[in-house]
């Protein structure tokens, strides 16, 4: 079996300029960085290209280190959405690069329904596929555990001139969330969740992937409309393959028309050409 590789579409305020040595080196808009990436396991593509770089990341320390006067954020973007980025203690700077593949396909099947049409985005970090959805005409309720990812996506939200009313922001448990949901009788035509391995949410409930992931998914399918039009499950360092992900989907959905689509979310260096996996990603839709 040949599993499919998912790459974004070229855009030119970002790249994988190269990899190696469990790092990557990137550009996100004029700023190179380096951070760490243990999936990373061959050696550099090409070593020229890791000089003059304006940030790095220390995994032992959590720090970031800076090699030029790399501003507290900036801001890149993507067709008409625009992103505020910074360093974070975590590695990160406030997007996921590889989420512009599912960013094109939310946009493109909210643009084509010839409905209204409701979104619930769930772990939705800082609002990539929200402000997708929602600049394409979806209404959309945002879910995160996380106050500061909330308020990151509301300040992205501003940058984008996306309306105030197409998004509602919501801070609790997603789990919780979705069960309320259920309860009050809410529908939705568009589910995009990207839960973590583990996490808390904001009442200190824990959070485990292999344990609470498949009730989820199956409270997920119960809200989903009469019309529905997708279901996009994204998973990063779970310890799983797309595969297994694509096994609960499809018994979940059981009984839905429509067709599922799975593999790995990739990058591609532009030095080498040689593809770095990011994640596993499933997709139902009609």
């Amino acid at each position: 079996m040949n599993i499919p590789v998912f790459y974004p579409s070229v855009w030119t305020e970002y790249e994988l300029l190269d990899s190696g040595d469990g790092r990557r080196l990137e550009r996100f808009g004029k700023f190179k960085v380096i951070r760490p990436d243990p999936g990373v396991i061959w050696p550099i593509g090409r070593e020229d290209l890791w000089n003059n770089i304006d940030a790095f990341y220390d995994e032992q320390t959590r720090q970031w280190s800076l090699c030029s006067d790399l501003p507290a954020s900036w801001i890149v973007t993507f067709k008409n959405l625009k992103f505020k980025l910074r360093p974070t203690p975590f590695k990160h700077v406030g997007i996921f690069p590889e989420q512009a593949v599912n960013w094109e396909f939310i946009s493109a099947k909210v643009k084509n329904s010839g409905q209204e049409v409701n979104v619930l985005n769930l772990f939705g970090y800082t609002g990539g596929a929200t402000l997708a959805a929602a600049a394409a005409g979806a209404k959309v309720c945002h879910v995160d555990a996380s106050k500061p990812a909330l308020n990151w996506a509301r300040e992205n939200q501003q940058l984008s001139k996306i309306p105030e009313d197409r998004i509602r922001w919501i801070l609790d448990d997603a789990g919780k969330f979705v069960a309320r949901e259920i309860r009050r009788g809410n529908k939705y035509d568009g589910i995009v969740m990207d839960p973590p391995v583990f996490g808390h949410g904001p009442d200190g409930n824990a959070w485990e992937f292999n344990r609470d992931f498949p009730e989820l998914l199956n409270d997920c399918v119960k809200l989903l409309s009469n019309q529905p039009l997708f279901l996009i499950v994204n998973a990063y360092a779970v310890s799983m393959s797309s595969l297994s992900i694509k096994n609960a989907v499809e018994a979940a959905i059981k009984g839905l028309n429509g067709h599922v689509e799975f593999g790995e979310l990739c990058l591609k260096e532009t030095s080498l050409g040689r593809t770095l996996s990011t994640g596993s990603l499933v997709r139902w839709s009609v």
